[in-house]
């Protein structure tokens, strides 16, 4: 894991110092002025089926699916609202066992900023993470629901400067509001400091967003999203969630994904949390 991590670092920071070119060549600085929408949707299988196999195993069956949408608006006068859909969820199933969920999010998420012909512009920016629907543990092979829709949910505004002078590499920084709402689960909103049940937490703080897109080689893709979000009472403390995906295209409607998500959020869990998957899938492109 730690090989893989220090490969996805090196690709990150070889594709920050990417020039940004467009078809002609040129430095990408001028952004078509209108509306744009952009929609895919993905969907993967993997199956095994095993009958007198003496070298041991499982049958298995797991799908996970997948939409990758956003919408994109550039004004005459400098005005640029970026919005982006990402929506995953998947399950597995081993032989003997009812289905499991290994897949499970809702991200959302709006920017708006301004042209100022400044090194960095003004933005304002809201987020949204949250499940799709129910999700479990499984202590014991015993279902045990830790989330759900809004339950948690992670609402982040910020306001700051951002840069995005280039289509390779946006990166912005802003004081950040962030509010987590809950229904059952409140262990993700209780004050551990004192005897409270609450299903709404505040926090203030500073939040960092950079994204790097760009093509490996001709059929290959690389996004990265890196997001850090640290409180004003816990300066020395940072959430942070490091999202990549490695996309090859086969032809059309095939190709292979390879995605790493790594998260440390210590009302989540004081341990750092991993998650990489290596699929082979259908890809179709709405918009």
């Amino acid at each position: 894991m730690k090989q893989i991590i220090a490969l996805l670092m090196l690709i990150f920071l070889f594709g920050m110092n990417m020039p940004a070119k467009d078809d002609a060549g040129k430095n990408d600085t001028t952004k078509t002025i209108g509306w744009h929408p952009r929609a895919m949707i993905g969907l993967d299988l993997s199956q095994i089926s095993l009958k007198n196999w003496s070298q041991g195993g499982d049958n298995s069956m797991t799908w996970s699916s997948r939409f990758n949408g956003g919408l994109e608006y550039y004004s005459p006068d400098g005005w640029e609202f970026r919005n982006s859909l990402r929506l995953s969820y998947g399950r597995t199933k081993f032989s003997g066992q009812d289905y499991r969920t290994n897949d499970n999010e809702l991200y959302l998420e709006s920017v708006l900023s301004r042209r100022q012909g400044w090194a960095v512009d003004p933005f304002f920016s809201n987020n949204v993470r949250t499940s799709l629907t129910t999700g479990y543990l499984y202590p014991q092979n015993v279902p045990v629901a830790i989330a759900d829709f809004f339950d948690p949910a992670y609402v982040t505004q910020s306001l700051g400067f951002t840069y995005d002078k280039n289509s390779i590499v946006r990166t912005r920084l802003g004081i950040a509001v962030q509010e987590t709402f809950v229904n059952k689960n409140r262990q993700y909103t209780n004050d551990t400091s004192i005897t409270r049940d609450k299903a709404f937490k505040l926090d203030t703080g500073m939040e960092s967003v950079t994204n790097v897109e760009f093509h490996v080689a001709e059929n290959v893709k690389m996004f990265s999203n890196l997001r850090l979000f640290t409180r004003f009472e816990s300066l020395s403390v940072w959430d942070i969630r490091w999202e990549n995906i490695i996309t090859g295209k086969i032809n059309s409607f095939l190709s292979m994904n390879f995605s790493y998500l790594l998260i440390y959020q210590k009302d989540q869990s004081p341990y750092t949390q991993m998650k990489e998957g290596l699929n082979v899938g259908f890809v179709y492109t709405i918009l």
